[in-house]
């Protein structure tokens, strides 16, 4: 599983990555399901939290279908179940007339459940949980009877960082779960191979040019993202101003990717800067009045004068 996570040969298959990053996090996340706990995956919006653990369920499971999305509006019957309510009037409660939701499903067939940003799901809600992790069980008292997980049932959750305080996890439901904390990638080298492998894989699906020739492009985007989200220049003498937007390593992949799909379609087929440059804006300026603002000044100090980004500067300063 891990070969499969992180990449490398297994036998004669080379195994392409599907996370770059610290193999130590994948063994903690590997190991926790092995476990009767649960794993809850928390990071900043781009870092990898649903990927991650969509391809963990897919490798344990082979089925990483089973998802609740999370928001403000998620009942519990999208953890516990729902009732086919025509089948309920004419019948009365029976199995045939329940509903199963995804994580009874996956504790029926002893596969891996998924839940997707778990603080965004109000407190009441997020506590049905406790009964279903604690003792893998999850009581349907309208039968007088109860759902028993099957072993190799377990949860994946996802957080997001920036969330924090929506909805804040009960002491209890912690004590369910082990964290693992996915961080930004590392260096530049490191945030650039995912973009490109993503934009590779995406481009192929999609008939656009090959990656090797916008590798330049790529890296203009990723070096732009990275400090803007750091707040300083990559050499560390230039402080800079945030934007309010998270600048993930997604919004990077769907920048490359729109403005390879601007070259294929109307332009040469090449990525230039002038196909990345409205992508990179809309990302970058959220707030049309303070986002702009901490935009013309990172260009104006950090990019105007930079050796071989002239083209790139003229794109931004006639987009903006």
């Amino acid at each position: 599983m891990l070969t499969y996570l992180m990449g490398g040969r297994a036998g004669d298959t080379e195994i392409t990555p599907k996370y770059v990053g610290e193999p130590r996090l994948m063994e903690i996340a590997v190991a926790t399901l092995a476990t009767d706990r649960a794993l809850l995956l928390i990071g900043v919006p781009g870092t990898a939290k649903s990927w991650v653990s969509e391809h963990l369920a897919a490798a344990i499971s082979g089925d990483s279908t089973l998802l609740v999305q999370g928001t403000a509006g998620t009942d519990e019957n999208a953890i516990r179940y729902g009732w086919n309510y025509a089948r309920l009037l004419a019948e009365g409660p029976s199995e045939a007339a329940l509903v199963e939701s995804p994580v009874m499903h996956a504790m029926r067939e002893g596969k891996i459940a998924r839940l997707e940003e778990l603080t965004r799901v109000q407190s009441d809600v997020q506590d049905t949980l406790i009964t279903v992790l604690s003792e893998k069980t999850l009581p349907v008292p309208e039968l007088n009877t109860e759902v028993q997980a099957v072993r190799g049932f377990n949860l994946i959750a996802t957080a997001n960082n920036r969330d924090k305080g929506v909805n804040d996890l009960s002491s209890a439901l912690k004590r369910r779960f082990n964290t693992v904390i996915l961080p930004v990638p590392d260096s530049l080298e490191d945030e650039l191979s995912i973009v490109t492998r993503r934009v590779e894989s995406l481009g192929r699906s999609l008939g656009l040019p090959e990656v090797p020739a916008a590798l330049d492009e790529i890296r203009r985007v990723v070096t732009v993202f990275r400090e803007l989200r750091a707040g300083v220049t990559e050499d560390g003498k230039t402080k800079l101003k945030s934007p309010s937007g998270s600048l993930s390593v997604a919004e990077a992949i769907s920048v490359v990717t729109n403005g390879l799909t601007l070259a294929a379609h109307f332009g040469d087929g090449e990525l230039s800067s002038r196909d990345v440059a409205a992508s990179v804006i809309g990302a970058v300026v959220k707030d049309p009045v303070q986002d702009q603002a901490v935009w013309n000044e990172y260009l104006e100090t950090a990019i105007k004068k930079r050796a071989g980004w002239k083209e790139f500067y003229s794109a931004c300063r006639e987009v903006s």
